[in-house]
C-alpha cells in the first residue's frame, strides 16, 4: 500500500521564519495569520556539549480575514513579515504584518498573581460593602508559568498596495513598512500617522514599470536604508537629504549583458530580497537564478555572484507556465557576514562561503531529520549532465517543495528552515554533537 502525501491545510504553511536579536526565540508566521514562538531550551547539565533544542514557547492569532468593502477587496490574514524589537526589558516585543495592518505584540511571562483584594473576592467579584471590616495588603503569590502576549499598537490605513516588508531601525524608535509602490516612516509610539518616505507611484499608472520588492534599514546609521525593485536595481537612501527620498543616493545595478537577453530577462532579474550584512558594508540581494553580495562602495556591478541553480536556465518556459518563476526566495547572512544561505526547490537550500568559494546544497525532509543525524550534500545534475552516484536529475526535481523562507541564528552556526508546512532547525556539528 502507497501512502500519498497528504498536502497540508493552506493555512499551516509557514510565509515568514525570524530569530530574535539574542537568538534564544525564533518566530514564525503562517498563512493562517498565526504566530508561534520557539524558545531555546537552557543546556542540560546531563550533556554539557548538547545545545538547548527549541520549544514551542507561545501561540496567538496575530490576524485575522478582513474584508474592504469600499474596494470590495478580501484581505488575507497571511503573515507576510515579522520583525523583533532588540529587549529592553523582562518582556519582548515584535512586530507582524499581513497586507494591510501591522502590529505590536507584547510577550511577557508571569509566575505570581496578587491574592487578598480587599473590596474583590477569590472570585474577583466585588464584596459587599457591609462586610468588610478591615484593610489588608494584598500578596503576590506564585503561580505556574504563564505566558501573555498583548497587543500594544495597531498601524493600519496606511498601505494601498500590499506590505512586503517592515524594518526596525537601529534608533529603536521608528520603523518603516514597504508596500508595491511606497515606504512609510512610523514611530512605535503613534499608530495615526506615518511619514512617506519613497512614493514611486506615477501618474498614469499605465507608465508603471517597476515595484518595491524588498526594503531595510541599515544596521547602524539611522538615516541609510535600501529598497529593491523589480527591475533588479538597489536604491540606497540617506533621509537627512530630503524629507521624500525619492532621489537615491546610490544606484546599485548590474548592465545586462544583450546576448543573453530573453523573454524571461526581466521576469528572473527581479530582486525578491535584500539584506544588509550584520557589519552594514555589504549588501546580499536575491534574484530567481543567483544571489550577489554588493559592496556599498561599489555601485557598476556585484563584489561576488553566486548561482542558486543555474540548471534550471533551461526549465524557465516551464517554470513560467506554472507560475514557479514568480517565486519570492528570501536570503541570510550567517553572523560573521562570511557565509550566505538561500533557498531552492526539491525541499533544497543552498550555502556558499564567501571566503574559500565553497558551496553546498543540502536538503530539509523528514528523511534526514532525525536528531542528531548529519545532512548528505545534494547535487542536481543538469539535463544531459553526465549523472554520479546519488545525483539527482533536473527532470524529477519537485517544484511544489520549496524554500522560501530561512533564518540564520545572529551569532551561532544555527538554521531555520521553512519547508512548506515544517519548520527545520539544524545545528553545525562542531557546536554541538547535535545536528
Amino acid at each position: 500500500i502507497t501512502l500519498k502525501e497528504i498536502s497540508p491545510p493552506i493555512s499551516d504553511i509557514i510565509s515568514t521564519v525570524e530569530f530574535n536579536h539574542t537568538g534564544e526565540l525564533l518566530a514564525t508566521g503562517d498563512k493562517g495569520g498565526r504566530v508561534v514562538i520557539f524558545q531555546r531550551e537552557p543546556e542540560s547539565k546531563g550533556e554539557p556539549f548538547s545545545q538547548g533544542e527549541y520549544n514551542v514557547y507561545s501561540t496567538f492569532q496575530s490576524h485575522e480575514p478582513e474584508f474592504d468593502y469600499l474596494k470590495s477587496l478580501e484581505i488575507e490574514e497571511k503573515i507576510n513579515k515579522i520583525r523583533w524589537l532588540p529587549q529592553q526589558n523582562a518582556a519582548h516585543f515584535l512586530l507582524s504584518t499581513n497586507d494591510k495592518t501591522i502590529k505590536l505584540w507584547k510577550v511577557g511571562e508571569r509566575d505570581k498573581r496578587p491574592e487578598g483584594y480587599n473590596l474583590k473576592d477569590e472570585g474577583g467579584r466585588i464584596k459587599d460593602m457591609s462586610t468588610v471590616t478591615s484593610l489588608q495588603v494584598p500578596v503576590l503569590m506564585p503561580m505556574d508559568l504563564m505566558v501573555e502576549v498583548s497587543p500594544r499598537r495597531v498601524f493600519a490605513n496606511a498601505h494601498t498596495y500590499h506590505v512586503n516588508s517592515i524594518s526596525v531601525n537601529s534608533d529603536y524608535e521608528t520603523y518603516m513598512s514597504a508596500d508595491d509602490l511606497r515606504i512609510n516612516l512610523w514611530h512605535l509610539d503613534i499608530t495615526d500617522r506615518s511619514f512617506n518616505i519613497v512614493d514611486i507611484k506615477p501618474a498614469n499608472m499605465e507608465d508603471l514599470t517597476e515595484v518595491i520588492t524588498a526594503a531595510e534599514f541599515h544596521p547602524h546609521h539611522c538615516n541609510l536604508f535600501v529598497y529593491s525593485s523589480s527591475k533588479g536595481t538597489l536604491r540606497l537612501c540617506d533621509m537627512r537629504e530630503a524629507a521624500l527620498c525619492d532621489k537615491h543616493s546610490k544606484l546599485f545595478e548590474e548592465p545586462e549583458d544583450p546576448s543573453a537577453r530573453s523573454f524571461f530577462s526581466e521576469i528572473i532579474s527581479s530582486v525578491s530580497d535584500v539584506k544588509f550584512s550584520h557589519s552594514g558594508r555589504y549588501l546580499l540581494t536575491r534574484d530567481y537564478l543567483t544571489a550577489k553580495v554588493w559592496d556599498l562602495n561599489m555601485e557598476s556591478k556585484p563584489l561576488e555572484t553566486y548561482q542558486v541553480h543555474d540548471y534550471l536556465r533551461s526549465k524557465l518556459c516551464s517554470l513560467y507556465e506554472n507560475d514557479c518563476i514568480f517565486d519570492k526566495f528570501e536570503c541570510a547572512w550567517n553572523g560573521s557576514d562570511s557565509v550566505i544561505m538561500t533557498g531552492a526547490y526539491n525541499n533544497f537550500f543552498r550555502m556558499f562561503d564567501r571566503n574559500t568559494k565553497r558551496d553546498v546544497t543540502l536538503e530539509a525532509s523528514r528523511e534526514s531529520s532525525k536528531p542528531r543525524a548529519v545532512l548528505k550534500p545534494r547535487r542536481v545534475c543538469a539535463a544531459g549532465g553526465k549523472r554520479r552516484k546519488d545525483d539527482i536529475s533536473v527532470d524529477s526535481l519537485d517544484f511544489t517543495k520549496k524554500i522560501l523562507h530561512t533564518a540564520w541564528h545572529p551569532t551561532e552556526n544555527i538554521i531555520a528552515i521553512a519547508a512548506t508546512n515544517n519548520l527545520y532547525i539544524f545545528q553545525d556539528k562542531l557546536n554541538s554533537e547535535m545536528h
